[in-house]
C-alpha cells in the first residue's frame, strides 16, 4: 500500500480527540512511508491531518478545486498541490492516486465522498478497501444504518463488509493493508431485472 485518501472535514469538530486523531493518523501514515492523499485544504481535520504527515516527514498530496482555493484555504506547504476545475475533477483524481481510503471525523461532504468510493468498491469499479477511524464512536450512527441496511436486504453482508471500521489509527491501517476484497455478487439479483 503506497497511498491512502483521507477524508475528514474542514472543522475540527467539537472535541480534541478528533484533532488528535487526526495528528495520529498523518504521523503514522508518513511512518510507515504511505503517501497521504487529501482534499488540499488548509484548515480543520484536514489542516491537521496534512500538517503531522508532513512534520514526520511524510509525502503529502492535495487536491483542490479552484472555486475552493480560497474557501478551504488551499495548503501551500504540500509536497503537491493540485488545483482542478471541479469537484468531480477532485473525487476522480484522489480514488485513482490512492490504494485505499479513510474517514476521519468530517461532514456531509466526508461521508458523500466514503459512500461513493464505497458504492464504487461494491460495483466492481475498483478492488480498493475503505475505513472509519470511528473516534470516539463518532460513528456509531453510520454503522447501525449500515447494518440496518444489509438487515433489510438493501446491502448485501458481502458489501456491508468492505467498510472497516477501528478506533485507533495504526489499527485501521493495518487492516486496510491485509483486507482481502471477497468476490462480490452482482449488485442487482437476477429476479428483480
Amino acid at each position: 500500500m503506497k497511498s491512502i485518501c483521507v477524508y475528514c472535514g474542514s472543522n475540527t469538530g467539537a472535541r480534541e480527540s478528533y484533532r488528535q486523531a487526526a495528528e495520529e493518523l498523518g504521523a503514522e501514515l508518513a511512518r510507515r512511508g504511505i503517501t497521504l492523499v487529501y482534499g488540499g485544504g488548509n484548515i480543520g481535520l484536514m489542516g491537521v491531518v496534512a500538517d503531522a504527515a508532513l512534520a514526520a516527514g511524510g509525502r503529502v498530496i492535495g487536491i483542490i478545486p479552484r472555486a475552493l482555493m480560497d474557501k478551504e484555504v488551499g495548503h501551500t506547504g504540500l509536497t503537491e498541490l493540485r488545483v482542478v476545475a471541479s469537484m468531480h475533477e477532485r473525487k476522480s483524481l484522489m480514488a485513482e492516486l490512492s490504494d485505499a481510503f479513510i474517514a476521519l471525523p468530517g461532514g456531509f461532504g466526508t461521508l458523500e465522498e466514503l459512500c461513493e468510493v464505497a458504492t464504487w468498491t461494491q460495483l466492481g469499479f475498483h478492488r480498493k478497501p475503505c475505513g472509519l477511524l470511528n473516534v470516539d464512536g463518532f460513528y456509531d450512527g453510520l454503522l447501525s444504518f449500515l447494518d440496518h441496511a444489509t438487515a433489510e436486504r438493501f446491502v448485501r453482508p458481502e458489501h456491508r463488509g468492505v467498510v472497516l471500521t477501528c478506533r485507533q489509527p495504526a489499527e485501521l491501517i493495518d487492516r486496510l493493508a491485509t483486507f482481502e476484497l471477497p468476490i462480490l455478487r452482482k449488485w442487482i439479483d437476477e429476479d428483480q431485472r
